[in-house]
């Protein structure tokens, strides 16, 4: 197990103690910076046929620019920063991403466009969203988030399940990778490291897979290099729900170790224990979310979706 535990300690983490912040809003550059930068990545203001606009937010190894196709059209382009645009992984994380995403045509899932190399840069074209990502909405638009609940957890599920109906497992569910803008519509983005969900003998073949994934966020057999199917977002989704619901993660540990091993062990924490705003039937269909074993889960999030036709979410108001 405990190489399992050193082979996730790459990955970035969201508890406080081993923070690793990915994506930087750069809303407070100049323009004259982000020309700069833009001359620093292309040598101009355009990537191929885009012109781009401004720098909106910055990863480990991308960049993500608002921009104009030839059509005038708003769209968003993520590229390689230049160290990374000769290292193979990288340029075929966004070639995969682009891969996963051409199959997909949904309201709530960011729509991708296009994948090329222009000058040794790589790069994806996507629709532009205009809206923080779910991590940022609650720490800057809590009362939003709160409003909206029931609204931006189906609209960030339907996103999920229409992936998950392609079978692709995302493997990195988490609010960072959903989008929210000022009217309450979500996105689902980023499908750099989702992976096909295995079917027939290659399901049962004893063949361990890449450990990839958020920590505060990532499934049991996640962690174990497991095979994979939607459950495990499920799992994962459950986290998010959880953490949206209340504005605290479900789980946190005083070092990498410390928290995989409480995915893979510690009790699940009550979401009616955080907050009170929740029925119990809800609480209780989002701890079943974070079952240990995948078998004793909602089967899909479209079974998720159906629950929470049949339930309260919000506990009633007492009366005065």
């Amino acid at each position: 197990m405990r190489e399992y535990l050193k082979a996730v300690a790459i990955f970035p983490s969201e508890y406080p103690s081993d923070r690793l912040e990915l994506d930087t809003v750069f809303e407070a550059r100049s323009s004259t910076e982000q020309s700069s930068i833009a001359v620093a990545i292309s040598g101009r203001e355009y990537l191929g046929p885009y012109h781009l606009l401004k720098l909106i937010r910055a990863g480990k190894a991308t960049l993500v620019w608002e921009a104009f196709d030839p059509d005038n059209h708003r769209i968003a382009i993520k590229v390689l920063q230049r160290q990374h645009c000769n290292d193979k992984v990288e340029v075929a994380s966004l070639r995969h991403e682009y891969t996963v995403g051409r199959e997909l045509n949904h309201p709530n899932v960011n729509r991708i466009l296009e994948f090329n190399v222009t000058r040794g840069m790589a790069y994806v074209a996507m629709d532009f969203f205009d809206g923080l990502n779910l991590k940022q909405s609650i720490r800057q638009s809590a009362q939003l988030v709160a409003e909206q609940y029931e609204h931006i957890v189906r609209q960030a599920g339907a996103g999920l399940q229409h992936l998950h109906e392609h079978d692709w497992v995302h493997c990195d569910v988490k609010p960072d990778n959903f989008l929210l803008d000022e009217k309450g519509d979500v996105r689902l983005i980023d499908f750099s490291i989702a992976t096909k969900v295995k079917k027939g003998l290659a399901r049962i073949l004893p063949r361990r897979s890449r450990v990839q994934g958020t920590r505060s966020y990532m499934s049991p057999e996640q962690i174990r290099g497991a095979a994979l199917d939607p459950r495990s977002d499920v799992y994962s989704f459950g986290c998010v729900v959880y953490e949206l619901g209340c504005g605290k993660l479900p789980y946190t540990g005083v070092s990498a170790d410390d928290l995989l091993n409480r995915h893979l062990r510690a009790p699940i924490p009550p979401l009616s224990a955080a907050t009170d705003r929740f029925s119990q039937d809800f609480s209780d269909l989002v701890a079943s979310m974070m079952a240990k074993k995948a078998d004793q889960r909602p089967k899909s999030i479209a079974k998720v979706i159906e629950m929470l036709d049949d339930i309260r979410i919000h506990r009633r108001k007492s009366s005065a």
